[in-house]
């Protein structure tokens, strides 16, 4: 049965290739649609990246924006959802639909604090158990909002 829907995953200006390459595979996977928003820290030609992608790129649907502003301007109605250790708000309480944008940011920095402000209501982050622990590796972090989206979804 085709999908009609996806849900899409946002790397912010991302720095690491083989994090970026681990979501292009669970994008893959899942039929979710990637977006990399520049500047990244890497060339998309880079070896790492399409390494930790294995052989899956070609399965994947991903879009390359010169700027958060760009994407935006191209959807002018979807929804974000923005993902921070500044916040309180758990991902779990998100009622995630189809179509929705799970945004995530730099590895070294997370979303920009501008972005953040802007888009208050619509922040959530992964509780962390451990206070001596800051944040997990981006592409476990979207895995883990992306497959609670996903199981949302596919319940509605």
């Amino acid at each position: 049965m085709p999908l009609t829907h996806h849900l899409q995953i946002v790397l912010v200006e991302p720095e690491i290739p083989p994090n970026t390459g681990a979501i292009a595979r669970l994008c893959a996977a899942t039929h979710t649609v990637l977006h990399l928003v520049e500047p990244l820290g890497f060339k998309l030609d880079d070896r790492s990246l399409k390494r930790a992608g294995m052989d899956y790129w070609q399965q994947v649907t991903w879009h390359t924006w010169s700027d958060w502003k760009a994407l935006r301007t191209a959807h002018p109605t979807a929804r974000f959802h923005f993902l921070t250790t500044k916040t309180v708000r758990p991902y779990t309480e998100v009622a995630f639909q189809p179509d929705d944008f799970l945004v995530f940011g730099r590895e070294t920095k997370g979303l920009p604090e501008s972005l953040l402000r802007e888009n208050a209501g619509t922040c959530c982050t992964i509780p962390m158990l451990n206070p001596e622990v800051r944040s997990l590796n981006l592409a476990t972090a979207a895995a883990i909002v992306l497959f609670e989206a996903l199981r949302q979804v596919r319940q509605a």
